[in-house]
């Protein structure tokens, strides 16, 4: 079992300590299933009034709240961003121990970096290269001249593609699939049906980029398909080919970005955002959820498009009348001119 001093906690945190340093903390908790052992914290204050009833050995908050517990406390300025650094410590996540399994299939041009972890029936492909500390969970594939960067982390059944390059401290979860063909396809008018366009490009990915269970981020058609360092990207989200993804962003879950946009840095796109091709959106934009976005955003701010759930009844007559609006603004463009 994982354990840490309280004073090994707040040192580890930069925090102040108030209570008893030497407190065995064994895992992290919320306000009210904490028991003593754990410690919890308050980042929101609709949850005041969890505080005083937490059995929580020690709570982390902000300084102006400190008075409202007597207990056990860490005082930090920001006290969810102390929580996400705390998680490290506990991190049960199952780990490969650095050495390669006897069913994996390595190439015998690949190189591998010192202290890498290969698990059971990956497959490495010819020119591939490995930097030091690198983790390939079990049935994994890295396809030839593909480049992953030291430390960097793919879960079981991650499928990297050829001539991909990956930076430093990554996370693939599993199932996911990094360059995959765009979709690209001309119409064959002479023959029927549709010709491929076989995409020539690669995907190019940067440092501290998480990419999460089932998404997939195609390559590029010519050029190549990038993603920038520190960009967190949820599960089942689906990057189009020759997309640009700038610095820090952060997509939801279900999200699809169309072919050859351009997303600025520090931008973050709730869950099942759609975003139509061949469009910019600058720096910090914060898109809602379900929103479809068809032309490009140039002003940072907040963007939304759709509705809200309603009842049934009401959606009904609401949409019977969205079918009238046009009708409705010629006839109030008419009334405005006779006024005149």
């Amino acid at each position: 079992m994982t354990s840490f001093s309280l004073r090994e906690i707040a040192d580890f945190l930069a925090a102040t300590l108030e209570g008893n340093a030497g407190l065995v903390i064994t895992g992290i908790a919320g306000l009210v299933t904490a028991k003593n052992s754990d410690i919890s914290f308050l980042a929101n204050k609709a949850y005041h009034g969890q505080l005083q009833d937490s059995s929580a050995g020690a709570v982390i908050l902000r300084e102006q709240e400190s008075q409202l517990y007597s207990g056990n406390k860490l005082i930090v300025a920001d006290p969810y961003l102390s929580y996400a650094r705390l998680t490290r410590l506990f991190d049960r996540s199952l780990a490969i121990e650095p050495g390669i399994h006897p069913t994996a299939v390595i190439d015998s041009t690949a190189k591998i970096g010192n202290q890498v972890g290969i698990g059971p029936h990956a497959v490495i492909g010819s020119g591939a290269v490995l930097g030091d500390g690198v983790i390939v969970g079990a049935g994994s594939v890295i396809g030839e001249g593909t480049n992953i960067g030291a430390y960097t982390r793919l879960a079981a059944n991650v499928s990297i593609y050829h001539d991909v390059v990956i930076g430093e401290y990554c996370l693939f979860h599993s199932s996911c699939v990094i360059g995959a063909d765009g979709f690209g396809f001309a119409p064959d008018r002479e023959n029927g049906g549709w010709c491929k366009i076989h995409q020539l490009g690669g995907v190019i990915i940067g440092d501290r980029v998480e990419v999460g269970a089932t998404t997939t981020i195609d390559r590029g058609a010519l050029d190549d398909t990038l993603i920038d360092d520190g960009v967190i990207i949820d599960d089942q989200v689906h990057i189009a080919h020759n997309c640009r993804i700038g610095a820090n962003t952060a997509i939801a879950a279900n999200c699809g970005i169309a072919g050859s946009t351009k997303i600025g840095r520090n931008c973050t796109l709730a869950g099942a955002v759609g975003i139509v091709g061949h469009i910019e959106i600058t720096d910090n934009v914060h898109i809602t959820g379900m929103t479809m976005v068809s032309k490009s955003i140039t002003e940072p701010g907040s963007y939304s498009s759709g509705t809200s759930a309603i009842g049934t009844r009401e959606w009904r007559k609401n949409a019977v009348r969205f079918n009238q609006l046009n009708d409705l603004a010629q006839r109030l463009r008419k009334l405005e001119s006779d006024a005149d």
